[in-house]
């Protein structure tokens, strides 16, 4: 690696700091050679569900070389939302909502796109060549790559995983044209542990290191159109947007670094009623989740998952609030709403 080269690496790590990120990491495009069969395998198997955009451009995904082929260098960079709480608690709670943290405050793409873009902007000033950004929404494979760039490894869970960060980061990447030395790939620090396996409701992963999307709770409640398999329903629990279970059972969350950013602090003082939530038309809907990663599922879909939380919640108190959606004219509310409702009612 040239001097200039060295200067500009140590130069980037520490203006990525300055804008808040708490980690990065460089890898080759090329780096995640087994990542293409891999997924091939993921989507032959039926494992994603209804993702199709899993599938859709699946050469792209599998290979980020052949996304932009003019990239030398990718830049993975970290981003902590660590909650100040035990994101479990609420689970007890059966009258109210577990939304899992990531989704309670303003909408991650939004706040770490910009903070890429600016230290895009800086880079081509310092350096040179030409960037492009990624934070979740490209055929990018940001876990494997991550764990290519050094910044942690993919845990039994297959979420990335950090000995500095523990579970509680989002991940963003910068391609440029820049040929900057790579940094060692991490490797597991799992050992024995199978916490985040154990700890998983509807047992969505058939072995360690794998899943199966179609029984993920984040799935079923966020990607998933329509109603949810009846065995699965009772599974879900309190959760009406995503799931943190094996995130917050990983024993590594105890180094944890606190998040520096006040937009991922949750909106609600605390966990919304459901009762309220089933409640909310479309428009009360938008209103209390503009700017959140919430608002992109729509109110029908949300309200299903709240109905089938009352359903769980064994309070026959609920029982009318589950009522009310009984003639509802998407098909997956009222289902939602007549299982409720005989649930509570039984």
């Amino acid at each position: 690696m040239s001097r200039h080269s060295a200067d500009l690496k140590s130069l980037i790590i520490d203006q990525a700091k300055a804008e808040g990120f708490a980690a990065l990491g460089f890898c080759r495009p090329d780096a995640i050679p087994e990542a293409a069969g891999r997924l091939a395998t993921f989507v032959a198997e039926g494992r994603h569900g209804q993702m199709g955009w899993m599938a859709e451009r699946i050469n792209w995904r599998g290979n980020p070389a052949a996304l932009w082929p003019e990239a030398r260098t990718v830049i993975m960079l970290a981003e902590a939302y660590t909650p100040p709480y035990d994101p479990l608690e609420v689970l007890g709670r059966r009258d109210r909502a577990a939304i899992s943290v990531y989704a309670q405050g303003k909408d991650y793409h939004d706040i770490v796109k910009k903070r890429l873009k600016r230290l895009g902007r800086w880079l081509i000033g310092a350096g040179g060549g030409e960037i492009k950004v990624f934070v979740d929404t490209a055929p990018v494979m940001e876990k494997p790559l991550g764990a290519a760039a050094g910044l942690g490894w993919q845990g039994k869970h297959t979420n990335l995983l950090s000995r500095e960060l523990g579970s509680w980061f989002f991940l963003g990447a910068i391609f440029t044209t820049l040929e900057i030395q790579p940094d060692t790939a991490e490797v597991s620090h799992c050992g024995s542990c199978t916490a985040c396996l154990d700890i998983c409701p509807t047992k969505a992963f058939p072995a360690p290191y794998q899943i199966d999307a179609r029984r993920c709770i984040s799935y079923l409640t966020i990607e998933h159109k329509g109603p949810v398999e009846e065995e699965l329903r009772p599974l879900l629990g309190n959760r009406i947007y995503g799931c943190d279970d094996c995130l917050a059972a990983c024993p590594w969350n105890k180094f944890a670094q606190a998040a520096s950013e006040t937009g991922y602090a949750s909106r609600f003082a605390e966990a919304p009623r459901l009762a309220e939530l089933a409640a909310l038309d479309d428009a009360a809907f938008r209103a209390l989740f503009s700017g959140s990663p919430i608002k992109r599922i729509g109110r029908d879909r949300l309200l299903r998952n709240v109905l089938y939380a009352i359903g769980n919640s064994g309070d026959a108190s609920l029982a009318p609030h589950a009522a009310a959606h009984l003639d509802a004219r998407d098909e997956a509310v009222a289902d939602a709403a007549r299982w409720a409702v005989a649930r509570l009612t039984a």
